[in-house]
């Protein structure tokens, strides 16, 4: 039954069934059948892990003091603040002169407090770098090695991770609910691709093609207008946050040209259309100007990776005012580790087609002030790279362009502004501590066994060896 604070009493977590039987046992005097019993041992300990998940008692109060609060989008500091948190929001952002009875305080001293990093290109339940093979394995295997993957990305200080490809509405459900810890998880569904597209992982001595959206592929294939708008409405129907499209060829895929464009322009404005008429966006695959182009005229609100991006793009992302989401270090770490992790070997061969040109698309767009966007996009084993790409892209922008492209700009093309990437009341309790100035030194990011000091998640300590 409720209580009136709208907790659960222990007794409304009881199976009916199980203590009919259990009173029918205690009657006869006989002992139960060992397979009852085990029923009974197994329901009783998942009901008190329900009743520890869903107690509804006072909301935890944090107080950090003493905070030198990065301020990401003014690229300064708020030096001797407090920040209130309170459940699994910020309440208050204040001076030294804050004080709460009723919170555990914590004193940050000489540390930096910043928001939540947001990783805008992840494919989490990409477990293999071989994704034909990913495609024909278990969902539940999948899954199982995918909540490692989410684990590694909250202890390394990302707490909103957008899934451009694979991840459903079941996973994110299961952060959610706490069944999984992870990032928040914004997913697209299966990334829609065109027969023998960057999507389509067949062989090409396979002809056939399993249906089932069950099967943990990344993308679905669709051909022609009316299969493209079916696709994006059943993306939609399950719950998708956004719509993802190959608009060119990729690394991963066996039968594309890199170099290739992708879906015609009536399918490119129909996946739009689609998602604009369900106030969601389009994400595009593309690596050379000509892919880049046509999804950036149909509507195309971000373009991933990019590496092959000449300068006529800058003005059509200028007009758009869509953002451009690099990728380095997938390529690094494909080429000198992706076969390791299951990489075939023709798609390690087009590695290198990509590898050396992403820092001058990088530097193109740093140049014209395309709003850039944090992403990764790392597979199986690799995916610890995953703050290795502020190294990289260090080689162009400064500390403070790198740190909003992991907040504040993430949040705006998640259309999540105000909610994560920044230290503000109202906000999500998405926050870090790290032992040394990021603005100075983006190396403090990238080193989280010393420098990491506190990861809280919505408001839930995730990491903290503040002692």
């Amino acid at each position: 039954m409720w209580k009136g604070n709208g907790a659960r009493t222990r007794d409304s977590h009881r199976d009916p069934g199980g203590l009919t039987k259990r009173r029918e046992t205690e009657q006869n005097g006989k002992e139960a059948p060992l397979c009852l019993r085990f029923q009974q041992s197994r329901g009783e300990e998942f009901q008190m892990f329900q009743e520890r998940r869903t107690q509804q008692g006072p909301m935890a109060r944090y107080l950090f003091r003493n905070a030198q609060i990065l301020d990401a989008e003014r690229g300064d500091y708020l030096p001797d603040s407090s920040v209130l948190v309170e459940g699994d929001r910020i309440l208050e952002v204040g001076g030294a002169e804050m004080q709460v009875s009723d919170a555990q305080s914590l004193d940050l001293a000489g540390m930096t407090l910043l928001a939540g990093l947001i990783d805008a290109h992840v494919h989490v339940t990409a477990v293999t770098a071989d994704l034909g093979r990913l495609a024909e394995w278990s969902p539940a295997y999948v899954t199982a090695r995918a909540a490692r993957v989410l684990v590694g990305m909250l202890r390394r200080g990302f707490t909103t991770v957008r899934d451009v490809g694979g991840a459903d509405y079941g996973l994110a459900q299961a952060i959610e609910e706490g069944y999984l810890e992870g990032p928040r998880l914004l997913f697209g569904g299966k990334a829609l691709s065109q027969t023998g597209g960057h999507g389509d992982v067949r062989g090409p001595g396979r002809q056939a093609y399993d249906l089932g959206h069950c099967c943990p592929s990344l993308g679905v294939i669709c051909d022609g207008v009316d299969e493209v708008r079916r696709a994006a409405r059943e993306e939609i129907r399950r719950g998708a946050h956004h719509l993802k499209l190959m608009l060119s060829g990729g690394v991963a895929s066996p039968t594309d040209r890199i170099d290739s464009t992708q879906f015609s322009r009536e399918e490119i404005r129909a996946a739009v259309e689609e998602a604009e008429a369900a106030n969601l966006y389009v994400a595009g695959h593309a690596y050379t100007s000509r892919a880049i182009n046509r999804g950036l005229e149909c509507g195309v609100r971000s373009i991933e990776h990019g590496n092959l991006m000449g300068e006529s793009s800058l003005p059509l992302f200028q007009e758009s005012r869509a953002f451009y989401v690099p990728t380095l270090v997938t390529y690094s770490a494909l080429a000198a580790r992706g076969r390791e992790f299951g990489l075939p070997e023709h798609s390690h061969r087009k590695v290198f087609e990509v590898l050396d040109a992403g820092l001058h698309a990088l530097e193109l767009a740093h140049r014209a002030q395309i709003p850039i966007v944090y992403g990764t996009d790392l597979l199986g084993g690799m995916h610890e790279e995953q703050l290795s790409e502020f190294a990289l892209r260090s080689q162009v922008q400064p500390p403070a362009d790198l740190l909003r492209s992991a907040t504040t700009v993430a949040a705006r093309l998640l259309r999540l502004e105000g909610q994560v990437g920044v230290v503000a009341p109202g906000a999500s309790a998405d926050l870090l501590v790290v032992d040394g100035d990021p603005l100075q030194d983006i190396g403090v990011l990238t080193d989280p066994p010393r420098r990491l000091k506190l990861v809280m998640a919505r408001g839930r300590m995730a990491v903290n060896h503040l002692g």
